[in-house]
């Protein structure tokens, strides 16, 4: 083997344990399969990309706190949000907010598009809790500028982006002060880690 070949060769290893290694790391992103009384989904969560975001995610998901909540503000064309109210529209009660991450997060490639999750807050970008939103349409106005926080996409919709679509498309209207809540009650009967 001369020297180009031996260093080919050596480049060509380098790429495949590379790829390899990626392939691996991505095969490590936790997954938690929602069942709804729409149909199930999947989703995909990046703890590489938003930690913070991702752990108090997860521990939610453990604590079965997401059983029995409703996606209680759906506005198609735009987003479906859930997590946090049960169908009579009261706020499950829920651990302190954690720090904003969305520009560590978009820095690493996670942008406010179709089928991404992010975690809905009010203003304060520092108030994120257990609620969080899918979104249904590319959503560029939410990412993180230089002058705004934005809000922080931590994983993406892997399986079932028809039933996300089926939610989205659900009569809606008022109930007490809110607004776009779904007529018929979208229930998250069960929300479960799957790998």
């Amino acid at each position: 083997m001369n020297r180009i070949t031996r260093r080919l060769a050596a480049a060509l290893i380098g790429v495949a344990l590379c790829a390899a290694g990626t392939t691996a790391f991505a095969a490590e992103a936790p997954r938690v399969k929602f069942a709804t009384t729409a149909g199930d989904f999947v989703v995909e969560v990046y703890p590489d990309k938003a930690p913070r975001t991702v752990d108090n995610f997860l521990q939610y998901v453990r604590d079965k706190h997401y059983d029995g909540t409703v996606f209680h503000r759906v506005i198609d064309n735009f987003m479906i949000q859930g997590g946090g109210m049960d169908a009579n529209m009261n706020e499950r009660p829920s651990r302190p907010p954690i720090k904003h991450e969305g520009r560590e997060a978009m820095a690493k490639g996670l942008r406010n598009q179709a089928g991404y999750l992010a975690m809905a807050r009010t203003n304060d970008p520092d108030s994120a809790s257990a609620q969080f939103f899918i979104n249904v349409k590319d959503n560029a106005f939410l990412d993180p500028t230089p002058d705004k926080p934005g809000y922080t996409v931590f994983g993406k919709v892997v399986s079932g982006m028809d039933v996300i679509n089926k939610i989205r498309a659900v009569k809606t209207g008022s109930k007490g002060m809110y607004q776009d809540v779904p007529v018929t009650p979208v229930a998250i009967m069960s929300a479960t880690i799957v790998k």
